[in-house]
C-alpha cells in the first residue's frame, strides 16, 4: 500500500498498521468528484497517490479554490463535519488520478484516544488549513487579479514540478471566482510582459 511510503507515518508503524486495517481504499481519475456539498461525510479521506482539489461555492454556481490536498494530508473540512455529524461545506475533485483511503469516522475516533501521534497528524493539519485559508481570505480582500492570477499559475506549477500547465481560460477563472475573460485579458497581458507564453489550453512559465 502506497500508505507505506508516505512520510508522516514512517515514524509510526502502529498508525499505519490501524489505518490499514480500518480503511477503504478508492481510486479516481482527473476530474472525478470525490465530495460534494451538503453530503454526509461517513469517513476521513487520506490521500495516498495524486492530489485533490477543495473548493467552495457561493448561491450562483460560482467557485473559489480554498487549497489542495497532497499525498500524506486529509481534509480538515471532512474530519471536523465528520466528528460533528455535519454535512460537507467544500466540494472535493480529483487534480489528477488519485488514491484515497477512506477511514470511517468511528474509527478516527478510536485512534485519536489511543494514539497520539494520529492526533497530532490532525492538528498539524488544522494549522496548515487554516493559515492556507487566510492566504485565500488575503488575497481576495487585498490582491489585484493579475497578481492573483499569476500567484495561482506559479502555485500549480510547483505543485507539478513543470513549467507548463495544461488548463483552460475557463478552468483557472472557475478556480480563481472570476470570469473567462478577465482571465483570458490578463493572461494576454501577461506574455506582452514575457512572464508566460501562451498555447492552446496550455501555460508555460517563463
Amino acid at each position: 500500500m502506497e500508505l507505506d511510503k508516505l512520510a508522516e507515518f514512517k515514524s509510526s508503524p502502529d498508525v499505519r498498521e490501524k489505518l490499514a486495517e480500518y480503511g477503504i481504499t478508492k481510486s479516481f481519475s482527473e476530474g472525478d468528484v470525490i465530495l460534494n456539498e451538503h453530503a454526509y461525510i461517513k469517513s476521513i479521506p487520506i490521500v495516498t497517490k495524486g492530489s485533490v482539489r477543495v473548493l467552495r461555492t457561493d448561491e450562483d454556481g460560482r467557485e473559489i479554490l480554498l487549497y489542495y490536498i497532497k499525498a500524506g494530508e486529509s481534509c480538515i473540512m471532512s474530519f471536523l463535519g465528520g466528528m460533528h455529524s455535519d454535512t460537507s461545506k467544500v466540494k472535493a475533485i480529483a487534480e489528477e488520478d488519485t488514491e484515497i483511503l477512506f477511514i470511517p469516522i468511528e474509527k478516527v475516533t478510536l485512534l485519536i484516544k489511543e494514539y497520539p501521534q494520529w492526533l497530532d497528524y490532525i492538528f498539524r493539519l488544522y494549522h496548515k488549513r487554516f493559515e492556507e485559508l487566510l492566504e485565500v481570505v488575503n488575497a481576495v480582500a487585498f490582491k489585484k487579479m493579475d497578481e492573483r492570477l499569476l500567484n495561482f499559475i506559479k502555485k500549480k506549477c510547483e505543485m507539478t514540478k513543470s513549467h507548463t500547465l495544461i488548463v483552460t481560460h475557463e478552468q483557472l477563472a472557475n478556480e480563481l471566482g472570476t470570469a473567462r475573460v478577465v482571465v483570458s485579458r490578463l493572461l494576454k497581458q501577461m506574455e506582452d510582459e514575457g512572464l508566460v507564453k501562451l498555447g492552446r489550453n496550455k501555460i508555460n512559465l517563463m
